[in-house]
């Protein structure tokens, strides 16, 4: 950063200097912790009133929740584990039931997105006729979105009696989460312009607002492998190319690094259908209100608040469950 010419390639110095920050403020938060872990210390070795017990307990509980925090950072060694993210949901079996499923994990995830201060943008949706969402994809911007979200990757079933059936029977309903990292212009994945089909098609507001009203959406087709992405949110048809291809480079890239182009089909589905016997986590509400992962193991009784978007035990659990493996 201090180079004279280091500002001359902004997106390459805005990345950086986002970097630096990150680094910096974690810095600042260990040292904050050993600064008060020292004063406890002195605090606890200087007194002799049995008063200060109660007061010492709840100090050494909650400089151990801080450390647990931060120690969540030795996780992270992956390749991407600090990028931003691009979040896709797709509904699965169970029609109506299945999109509103689906439309319940959005809404699960943006308040996961709020509570770890994550910037959460709709780049692509695709409503239900009645009720709920077909497809939806989300940029996640913040530093490790994609290390922290990447747990959520895989079929999600749901078990509750049905706001959408009058006998008021319990159904069972699937959706597919897509996880993959947002990889930086600076990264190398070729892209020939032979290799890409570019559509593009009218736009419509959230809701019916006549907020794109041009043909500024775009599509974009990757030949040689198939994959497909859209944008729609951009009000300019060469900002929703530009996110487009942002996020095609992205899939493209995690792709590679597995290694496994030849079997493309295959690896961008592990294709996993999202049916039964799929499901890397369950949320039960009824008979019994239980969510589940069957990765890890760890489990909640109030899935409530894990739909309100507190997940971050199931983050940790499989954190800790990967890294031991």
């Amino acid at each position: 950063m201090n180079q004279p010419d280091f500002w001359q390639d902004q997106n390459r110095a805005k990345i950086i200097s986002q970097e630096c920050e990150n680094l910096r403020s974690e810095l600042n938060r260990w040292q904050q912790l050993k600064s008060e872990v020292d004063d406890l210390f002195v605090l606890a070795s200087s007194s002799n009133d049995d008063n200060l017990e109660a007061e010492l307990v709840s100090e050494v509980n909650k400089l151990k929740n801080e450390f647990e925090q931060l120690e969540l950072a030795v996780f992270f060694s992956a390749p991407h584990d600090t990028n931003n993210a691009i979040l896709t949901i797709h509904s699965g079996s169970g029609g109506v039931e299945a999109q509103d499923w689906a439309e319940m994990l959005l809404r699960m995830y943006l308040r996961y997105c709020e509570r770890k201060n994550f910037t959460a943008t709709i780049i692509d949706e695709s409503r239900g006729n009645e009720a709920g969402i077909k497809n939806v994809t989300l940029e996640i911007k913040g530093y490790r979105a994609f290390g922290y979200l990447k747990s959520e990757a895989g079929v999600h079933r749901l078990v509750r009696i049905s706001p959408f059936d009058a006998e008021k029977m319990r159904h069972t309903s699937f959706a597919l989460v897509e996880v993959i990292p947002e990889i930086d212009d600076n990264d190398q994945v070729d892209l020939k312009d032979e290799d890409l089909k570019i559509e593009t098609m009218r736009a419509g507001g959230h809701g019916g607002q006549s907020v794109n009203t041009t043909d500024s959406a775009v599509r974009i087709t990757h030949l040689p492998t198939g994959i497909v992405v859209k944008c729609q949110n951009e009000r300019s048809q060469v900002q929703n190319r530009q996110m487009a291809i942002k996020h095609l480079k992205s899939k493209l890239a995690k792709l590679q690094e597995e290694q496994r182009l030849a079997e493309i089909q295959k690896i961008r589905g592990e294709v996993l259908l999202a049916e039964w016997g799929n499901q890397i986590r369950s949320y039960v509400l009824q008979p019994y209100k239980l969510v589940k992962d069957h990765r890890t193991d760890f489990s909640s009784p109030d899935p409530d608040s894990v739909l309100d978007g507190q997940i971050d035990e199931f983050v940790e659990s499989y954190l800790k469950y990967i890294n031991q493996k």
